[in-house]
């Protein structure tokens, strides 16, 4: 069973180094991510696919889990 929203553990994710250099895939996993400058922090609810593309390309970021 799914976790209701209010629930669900936030992630505050910060891109700490360019893409700049790193292959097509994970600049594009960055930009789904909703990334577009060095130090822009976003949040995302921690879902299955938000984790695995943070897994994807982890030394791009900073990763902080906000509880609920």
């Amino acid at each position: 069973m799914a976790k209701s929203a209010d629930k669900a553990t936030t992630l505050r994710i910060t891109l700490v180094r360019s893409p700049i250099g790193f292959a097509e895939r994970q600049k594009r996993t960055v930009r789904a991510l909703g990334l577009r400058r060095m130090n822009q922090t976003v949040e995302h609810t921690a879902t299955a696919q938000i984790r695995g593309m943070i897994a994807k390309i982890p030394h791009l970021l900073r990763v902080e889990e906000q509880a609920p």
